[in-house]
């Protein structure tokens, strides 16, 4: 059966909700009724040759039948100013400009500021249209220049009116560098009558107003700089180099206006540095910390010359917060256990329809009366967001051949083309090419949901299931939490499991984890290509994942020069290995190769038979092969695999318990793992490209285990759990649940 699952959409205002507090839902669809219940998901995997979609329904106060609205989501950034009028036209004249850099010309036009209003055709605005043309809009009349801006080049569009003559002169200024110009066109057009010129509206950057009910619309795609405002005419050129006087103190006749986006880059807001502080606000998040007119080069920090920083980055499908009403409240009782759920929305009616339903997945973590487990997992809610809404099967020409397989779409894929404005993930691109540095919940995420996309949370609800089946008491908090609070989150447990692929982890992240396995704390690694990449969230818009790519790592687009450093917080972006926190220093192995083709198994090594590692292959044999199964997968070395490095930081006295066997020609290293290409680098041929199973002690009584792959979890279900990765893995449990200390081995 093929199910309908998007005939509802929604999202929680708080991914993670501890028990006993409130949790919103924002839902849309085109029904006016929808049918709600809650769900605790044991496995959320619906594909039937796996363990099975196994839930639990929870009694709630927000079951039944709720009103639902058909609510739209409109993307694409801007800056707002609120102006009560300072900002309309007056006086003897008004001159207005700021430095551009449009990244995509077509389609529409593109406005760059003014508080004109497309319904009423009321307002003033400078744009660019679908041509390329600059263009003054006065009220209902349009004037445009007859020279093109060019894409990914900084010019300078300014204009003047001149009420007193009756003129209006719109000019365009490509600089060579910041003070000699190289090209200037400029043309003056005669007014007729009075403009209106006044909408009554907020003065907007990188939009103009779609009607009178703060929609907005003619996003601009690319980067905008300084924009300015005078109530006094002045020629192109020295509105242009007026640029950084007021900086001094100084107060300049005739400015009404400045704004300079070099101050406060790690905010929301935009600060005019004239007298009138007319500060305003940035809507749908667009980037910061982006190179401008003036970078030099010389530095690729944004802290260290933030005035080389002075631009921001618009899109037109920018998507922070779909700002969708409330459909319902859920009080999450005391009572609950901690884990992964949903609502599941149905339809209303007299006529059934088993195959629509949609789900809206959140997080149930420990409240004030949870009696705490042992042991707790921390679901990898960043990597969730850095795959949100992944297009890479809509819109990558490589995936196929990545994939080794042909092109196949889910329905949910087939959604997010038609509907693109839900926004995709930190692995697709925007309209204009450049990256998406920005995910966030607060819209619908089509990629955690039953029924949906396979891989990451669906995954590691295979392990949740197997936790179940074993009778192992566990909690669950998310890496939410574990951002907020650091090791505070792991200290109330003897134990922790990370999941199938925590590959984004922000400083508090890794560091929360260290000090909690220093402290004592013990850590099953049950996944692969953990603890990768270097992220985090904005502490301004703290529901949005921020990922700079860098220039090295598996990835699917690179940060432009000087813009690898996160805007949200000023750290470096890119991959934890390049700031010197390698995985193999947390866990002992770290991310070596992806598998395109057949999935391997795990030999034992030597190291499985020290006496320190004796507990682990308790009731295994000596020459099994670990893993020859799974499901989807058909193998415990799958997908992407880590390995053992002590130059990376693995402990010297880590364990090499066992190794990948079976890989084959499509088992390829990741970028990072090779300086040279070579003949030799895949899976058949390259010791480098395997998975490696390890284990270590750490101070205060610790230990780690790390599994080295992705797939690992997904084969602890295989014959009905009854296996040797299974046993393995409640062998590793047990006694990391087991109070007694682990022991250090004395280093020679």
């Amino acid at each position: 059966m093929i199910y309908r699952t998007n005939e509802y959409l929604g999202y929680p205002d708080r991914i993670s909700v501890p028990a006993g507090e409130t949790v919103k839902f924002q839902l849309s669809s085109k029904r006016d009724k929808v049918n709600v219940e809650v769900l605790r998901l044991r496995c959320g995997d619906v594909d039937a040759a796996g363990p099975g979609f196994k839930y639990e329904v929870m009694e709630s106060g927000v079951d039944g039948v709720h009103a639902c609205l058909d609510q739209e989501i409109r993307p694409g950034s801007c800056a707002v100013i609120e102006h009560g009028g300072a900002l309309v036209p007056s006086g003897a004249a008004w001159s207005f400009g700021a430095y551009v850099w449009p990244t995509l010309i077509a389609d529409n036009a593109k406005a760059i500021m003014g508080n004109w209003c497309a319904a009423t055709e009321r307002g003033y605005a400078l744009e660019i249209d679908a041509e390329g043309y600059p263009v003054l809009v006065l009220g209902a009349a349009r004037f445009a220049l007859k020279v093109k801006v060019a894409a990914r080049v900084w010019s300078f569009v300014s204009a003047t009116l001149d009420p007193v003559r009756k003129t209006a002169t719109l000019s365009l200024i490509v600089p060579a560098d910041s003070t000699v110009p190289t090209m200037a066109h400029a043309e003056t057009f005669a007014l007729s009558g009075d403009p209106a010129l006044d909408s009554g509206l907020d003065f907007l950057i990188a939009a103009q107003h779609l009607d009178e009910a703060a929609r907005y619309t003619a996003h601009f795609d690319g980067k905008i700089e300084a924009p300015r405002v005078f109530s006094r005419a002045l020629d192109a050129e020295m509105l242009r180099v007026f640029d950084w006087q007021p900086r001094t103190g100084a107060t300049t006749a005739g400015l009404v206006a400045f704004w300079d986006f070099s101050d406060g880059i790690t905010g929301l807001s935009v600060k005019d540095i004239s007298p009138n502080c007319l500060n305003g606000r940035l809507h749908q998040l667009p980037r910061r910390g982006v190179t401008g007119f003036f970078w030099s080069g010389a530095v690729h920090d944004f802290r260290l010359a933030p005035k080389e920083y002075a631009a921001i980055h618009f899109h037109s499908d920018d998507i922070y917060d779909c700002q969708w009403q409330t459909t319902l409240m859920l009080d999450v009782p005391d009572g609950w256990r901690t884990g992964v759920y949903s609502l599941r929305l149905t339809p209303v009616g007299d006529t059934p329809e088993p195959d629509c339903e949609s789900y809206v997945t959140f997080f149930v973590t420990p409240g004030k009366k949870t009696k705490r487990a042992d042991l707790v997992v921390v679901l990898s809610v960043a990597t969730y967001l850095a795959y949100a809404n992944s297009a890479l099967r809509l819109y990558q020409v490589h995936f196929e051949t990545l994939m080794e397989h042909v092109l196949w779409l889910p329905m949910d894929d087939v959604f997010m083309q038609e509907h693109p404005e839900i926004g995709q993930s930190t692995y697709d691109c925007h309209v204009d090419g450049s990256g998406r540095c920005y995910s966030s919940w607060l819209r619908p995420v089509l990629s955690t949901r039953p029924r949906g996309y396979w891989f990451n949370l669906i995954n590691d609800t295979h392990i949740l299931d197997w936790l179940e089946e074993k009778g192992i008491a566990y909690d669950v908090i998310t890496d939410v939490e574990l951002d907020r609070e650091g090791s505070r989150a792991l200290k109330p447990y003897r134990a922790m499991m990370t999941p199938t692929h925590p590959e984004y982890y922000s400083f508090n992240m890794m560091n929360g984890i260290m000090e909690y396995q220093n402290a004592g704390g013990r850590h099953i690694s049950m996944g692969g290509n953990g603890f990768y990449w270097r992220c985090g969230f904005h502490p301004a818009a703290p529901e949005a994942l921020e990922v700079r790519r860098g220039m090295a790592g598996t990835r699917t687009w690179e940060s432009a020069p000087g813009e690898v450093h996160l805007a949200g917080t000023g750290e470096p972006g890119s991959l934890w290995r390049h700031s010197g926190f390698a995985p193999q220093k947390l866990v002992g192995a770290g991310f070596s190769a992806m598998i395109n083709d057949t999935c391997g198994y795990y030999l034992r090594q030597p190291d499985s038979e020290d006496p320190r590692a004796a507990f682990i292959f308790e009731g295994t044999g000596r020459r099994e092969k670990f893993g020859d199964f799974g499901f989807r997968y058909n193998g415990a070395v799958g997908s992407e695999i880590d390995r053992l490095d002590y130059e990376l930081g693995t402990p010297r006295h880590a364990l090499l318990l066992a190794t990948s066997e079976g890989l084959g020609a499509g088992a390829l290293p990741t970028p990072e793992e090779f300086r040279t290409m070579v003949d030799g680098l895949d899976g058949t041929q390259n010791a480098l490209v395997r998975a490696d199973m390890v284990f270590f002690e750490t101070p205060n009584g610790g230990a780690v285990f790390a599994s080295g792959s992705i797939t690992f979890g997904m084969s602890l279900g295989y014959n009905n759990y009854d296996n040797n990765i299974s046993a393995i893995t409640l062998n590793v449990v047990k006694r990391f649940l087991d109070p007694e200390p682990f022991a250090m081995p004395a280093l020679a």
